[in-house]
């Protein structure tokens, strides 16, 4: 009998009047309401919350474009109704607003969440890195060490790892990696290790990853990182110099030329052969190498002796715009193999075209022929000291000219005497 009653109480509208109603409200029974205003009609649902506040939830508008649209409209609401209803019935119950809200909110959860799992699976540690690269990395080095850098990543980061999103890259991966790696290669390993680490740190910050755990692992692999022992470059005895260079004139050809004038000026290899007659300035006897090919990133000028001169003069008959070309084709610059394999030639596989340059500094500090400084700065070292290399700008010019031409001097048989410069005269000079 009761339930004869309830349900006598609800479905109370037909179509027909849902779609005539005007200014005015009426009730389908059980707390669902068509409230009408003029043109305007929307569905209500009147009820008491487990609270005991009277509330109303609304249905959205009511479709009265015809008498179709209006039965629809009462179905959908009555649905709705139902499900409140079931809400209200459940032990403990449940406010239908509260229930619509958090299930919306799921709902948002659930799309933001699609979303940013779609993001992530397209953010792989390869595609991040790459990006920090061009943003970061690119617009603040050098081209050499910027090329070296995301190299470094591509070469040595195992595909596995590399292809894979970033987000789900586990600690124990990269630990497993990188402790691998640096057993057989600690060094290169140590410079990969601080490249992932900012490319974590980066990706921390853009929301791609919860945490970076590259920085992690910092403090385990630094304890367990053994540095490779430094092996100097095999150099020339400095008292062997004057009869080396009196060999070495006796060989024709470009690599001689190259491997003299690297010596006279304590260059690099990579500096001498990538050389080109717009960096010099042949008046002012100056050699200025541009930042991009320098090791420390910064232009270096070098002061050329008259010896230095006379072979770049002998070079202008290439009619290339390499100082120093290949002997195929004079469009291209000398292979960085070409003065190693004139020593092998030369029977002095002992040496290498870098040891010059310790040859020049031995030379140099044994014989007091300049200030520590001065031989730093011949040799484009960067100071160690960031303080002082912020503070001291000095180029030492007429100094380092003048050690350039006592090199030159010892390597054509001039004896060099100890405390050469006075520094009263050069400050006069």
């Amino acid at each position: 009998m009761a339930k004869r009653k309830l349900a006598a109480k609800i479905n109370l509208l037909s179509a027909r009047e849902v779609l005539n109603a005007q200014d005015c409200e009426l009730s389908d029974g059980g707390g669902l309401l068509l409230r009408c205003a003029g043109e305007r009609a929307a569905w209500v649902f009147r009820y008491t919350a487990p609270s005991g506040k009277r509330r109303e939830m609304g249905f959205g508008a009511c479709q009265r474009q015809n008498a179709q649209a209006a039965g629809e409209s009462l179905i959908q609401a009555r649905s709705g109704a139902t499900v409140a209803r079931a809400m209200l019935a459940t032990i403990p119950p449940l406010d239908p607003i509260n229930e619509r809200e958090r299930s919306k909110s799921a709902a948002k959860e659930a799309e933001a969440k699609r979303k940013a799992d779609k993001r992530n699976s397209a953010a792989t540690l390869a595609r991040v890195a790459r990006a920090y690269h061009e943003a970061v990395i690119e617009p603040t080095r050098n081209p050499k060490f910027s090329a070296n850098w995301i190299h470094s990543l591509e070469n040595h980061v195992p595909s596995a790892l590399w292809h894979k999103p970033i987000a789900e890259i586990a600690r124990a991966e990269l630990l497993d990696f990188l402790r691998e790696f640096q057993n057989r290669f600690a060094d290169t390993a140590h410079r990969v290790r601080q490249r992932l680490d900012e490319v974590f740190d980066d990706a921390f910050e853009c929301g791609l990853v919860p945490l970076n755990p590259v920085a992690m692992l910092r403090n385990k692999l630094r304890k367990e990182h053994r540095p490779r022992r430094s092996v100097p470059f095999r150099a020339l005895p400095f008292g062997e110099a004057h009869a080396f260079i009196t060999q070495l004139r006796g060989h024709p050809g470009i690599a001689a030329h190259a491997l003299e004038f690297s010596i006279l000026t304590a260059a690099r290899t990579g500096e001498t052969i990538g050389a080109q007659w717009s960096e010099f300035d042949l008046n002012a006897a100056t050699w200025t190498v541009p930042g991009e090919r320098m090791k420390a990133g910064e232009a270096h000028i070098v002061h050329l002796s008259e010896r230095a001169l006379a072979i770049l003069r002998e070079m202008t008959i290439h009619n290339s715009p390499w100082v120093f070309p290949s002997a195929v084709d004079t469009k291209k610059k000398m292979s960085n193999m070409g003065m190693l394999a004139l020593l092998k030639r030369m029977k002095r596989t002992d040496i290498t075209v870098h040891g010059f340059r310790a040859s020049f500094s031995t030379w140099a500090n044994e014989t007091a022929a300049a200030r520590p400084d001065v031989i730093e700065a011949c040799l484009a070292h960067r100071e160690g000291d960031k303080i002082r290399a912020a503070y001291n700008r000095a180029q030492f010019a007429t100094e380092r000219r003048k050690l350039l031409e006592m090199w030159a001097g010892y390597l054509n048989g001039q004896q060099t005497t100890s405390n050469v410069f006075d520094l009263a005269s050069v400050k006069a000079a």
